[in-house]
């Protein structure tokens, strides 16, 4: 058996070992269901053949209410119409590669391995994890997630120019008729096809008063196949148990969605039924009573909060709302979004990110959150204490068909800084004049379910920002898929501004998406305490002897010094403290003294770094063996960046003081690299 093969089968085993009983049976069942399923793809030579479905009076009336488009901003509307004409030249960026193949789309390359899977290969045959036979799977289904032809569908509907709407329907018909039911690697995941669906619905809406919008839709027996095998796969293939994360979401938002807006098959209320009940019952079971998305990872509580809201909408249009208790919790998901952000609106950076969005009505940002919390707003209006957001044509265009906000009870009547459940503290400056100092302290669960997919092995670990910019970093999570070694950095203790303690991470990692043994992590002390944050975790309990790590953290907003008092139990073993420095920061290391500086950032500052004297520091950058010093902004993005790494033999308890002093004095003098003396 080959290393390879022999990485797999490992891969499995320990997979299984996650799961319950019940969960077991289900996946053997699922199994069955899709050897069954598989005589039921259809290929592209056989589409001439499919049966049309019966022919009866198909009307979309989810629309938008009349001169909705007079309420987006100029600002938002400039934007969209310069990254539309990009896309009719074919240029488009993807998870950071820049493509220029989008006027045609080859829908199975994958632009960075240059790889292409096989189309006609049945969905349920395919391994999408393979990039020997699938390539980098998330630059695939970015683009197969059809987004950028919704972007182009507002355009058409902003300007009326008819380029803009013969794309999307050339596009729509390429991909009907080259991804055929279970045909390829874009039937491979239902998080795709739910997010395809919203995307439709959206499309169809925009092109409403466009002249070829009913042949490219109701009257188009391809489109009507489409919509309903989307379904239909939704309906029959849910994830759950230890997947049942933001996935099962996502396949609930899309069902729900596609139901209402294209209620045209027998199964559509039955299916529309089905899909609210499970997506309130897993909006509910995917966060804590705070608001906060359990996955403790920042980028998918924005997007499970996104697909609640655009699937909430649609259900409202059509005569359908959810619950109360729906809207609340997505209401308190986004007062927890506009709780959490810095000065700069910039979401913590905690756990894994693939950037995801649901539906693109606006030019996209790197930061999705400020277009979040606009949405937010128009759905339930903002809090005093919330930051200021601007206006953009997601929130005018879903505002109005949403036709008024929501009032909801016994939202927080000021800003919050803890997250008790979730165990998030922010502490953070306050005054006019002077830069945001913003802190995340991490003190709670290790992730969601038994593998929890999208942790790291970040317990007590701290991000610290200065006006938004990154001076302690929280290193990001640069790729999936195909690059196991980078994959499990990113996700590990010693690429976390924390204790790593005998050489491991605090938690086992089983695999890309899987952690064989969780760190449990507590705060302790006062939860309410606005400057002051005490955590512990028992991630090192099992080694022999024992070991454990409290860390301590205190925000003096009068001198602007942010202090660390960490107590290492760790006797008998190696200890490494890290503090990874943001991209954007110049270091100069003295013994146990660095003086930082970021001229070139966005807000400009200086800071002197004292750390512990009892551990022996030094500086690394871009270093790969082992890997060490990077920083990711986005998926399949890492640029170097300076970490210092303090190491000790422990023969006691080590008790260590870290101190960040904000000094504002010129920076412009300070080297342009990592100097040690």
């Amino acid at each position: 058996m080959s290393g390879s093969s022999t990485a797999r089968l490992g891969w499995y085993v320990r997979r299984l070992g996650a799961m319950s009983a019940a969960e077991v049976a289900w996946r053997v069942r699922e199994q069955a269901l899709r050897r069954a399923w598989s005589r039921r793809q259809v290929r592209r030579d056989q589409l001439a053949s499919v049966r049309p479905l019966p022919r009866r009076d198909r009307r979309f009336t989810a629309v938008l209410p009349p001169g909705a488009d007079a309420a987006v901003p100029e600002r938002a509307r400039k934007a969209i119409i310069a990254d539309a004409a990009r896309l009719l030249q074919g240029e488009w960026e993807t998870l950071g590669v820049v493509r220029t193949d989008l006027a045609r789309p080859d829908w199975f390359l994958d632009p960075v391995t240059g790889r292409r899977s096989a189309p006609d290969e049945c969905a349920f045959a395919l391994n999408h994890r393979d990039e020997g036979r699938v390539g980098n799977i998330k630059q695939v289904w970015e683009v197969n997630r059809l987004q950028h032809l919704t972007l182009l569908a507002v355009a058409w509907y902003l300007t009326k120019e008819e380029a803009y709407a013969q794309r999307v329907a050339g596009q729509l018909r390429s991909w009907w008729l080259e991804n055929p039911f279970l045909s390829g690697v874009n039937w491979t995941s239902g998080i795709e096809i739910g997010i395809r669906l919203l995307n439709f619905a959206w499309i169809r809406r925009l092109l409403d008063d466009w002249a070829g919008v009913a042949g490219l839709f109701e009257h188009n027996d391809l489109a009507l196949h489409q919509i309903r095998w989307h379904q239909q796969f939704l309906a029959a293939h849910q994830s759950r148990g230890s997947s049942a994360n933001n996935h099962v979401i996502a396949e609930a938002a899309g069902q729900l969605a596609a139901c209402c807006a294209f209620p045209w098959f027998d199964e559509s209320e039955r299916w529309r039924r089905g899909a609210a009940r499970l997506l309130e019952r897993e909006l509910e079971h995917n966060t804590f009573p705070s608001g906060i998305n359990r996955e403790l990872a920042s980028d998918y509580h924005g997007f499970v909060a996104e697909l609640g809201m655009f699937a909430a909408v649609e259900a409202q249009l059509a005569g359908h709302p959810l619950g109360t208790a729906t809207w609340q919790r997505l209401c308190a998901m986004v007062d927890g979004m506009a709780a959490l952000v810095d000065e700069r609106l910039q979401p913590p950076r905690q756990a894994d990110s693939d950037e995801g969005r649901v539906v693109l009505l606006d030019a996209p940002e790197h930061n999705r959150w400020p277009a979040l919390l606009a949405l937010g707003e128009a759905l339930f209006g903002r809090l005093d204490w919330w930051p200021e957001v601007a206006h953009d044509a997601g929130s005018a265009l879903t505002g109005a068909l949403a036709g008024g906000r929501h009032e909801i009870a016994a939202r927080p009547a000021r800003r919050p800084s803890r997250f008790a459940d979730a165990g998030i503290a922010i502490l953070r400056s306050a005054g006019p004049g002077a830069p945001e100092i913003w802190c995340r302290c991490d003190g709670g669960p290790h992730g969601f379910l038994s593998i929890a997919a999208h942790a790291h092995a970040d317990a007590l670990s701290v991000e610290l920002r200065y006006g938004g910019v990154d001076i302690l970093a929280d290193p990001g999570t640069y790729c999936y898929h195909g690059e196991p070694a980078w994959r499990s950095y990113f996700r590990s203790t010693i690429a976390h501004n924390t204790v790593e303690i005998s050489g491991r991470s605090q938690s086992v990692d089983g695999g890309p998406f899987m952690w064989q043994r969780q760190a449990h992590a507590w705060e302790i002390g006062e939860a309410d305490a606005e400057y002051r944050w005490t955590a512990a975790h028992d991630g090192y309990a099992a080694l022999r002897p024992p070991a454990g790590h409290q860390r301590s953290v205190w925000l003096d907003p009068g001198s602007r010094a942010i202090e660390i008092a960490d107590v290492v139990n760790a006797a008998g073993h190696d200890v490494r403290v890290a503090f990874h420095l943001g991209p954007l920061v110049r270091v100069h290391l003295s013994g146990t003294e660095a003086k930082l500086s970021w001229p070139h950032a966005p807000v400009s500052g200086s800071a002197l770094l004292r750390l512990p004297a009892s551990l022996d520091w030094s500086a690394h950058r871009g270093e790969t063996d082992p890997i060490l010093g990077w920083y990711s902004a986005g998926l399949g993005r890492r640029e170097a960046a300076t970490t210092l790494v303090g190491t000790a033999r422990a023969r006691a308890s080590l008790h260590l003081i870290t101190r960040v002093e904000f000094t504002d004095g010129n920076a412009s003098h300070e080297p342009e690299s990592v100097v040690i003396s």
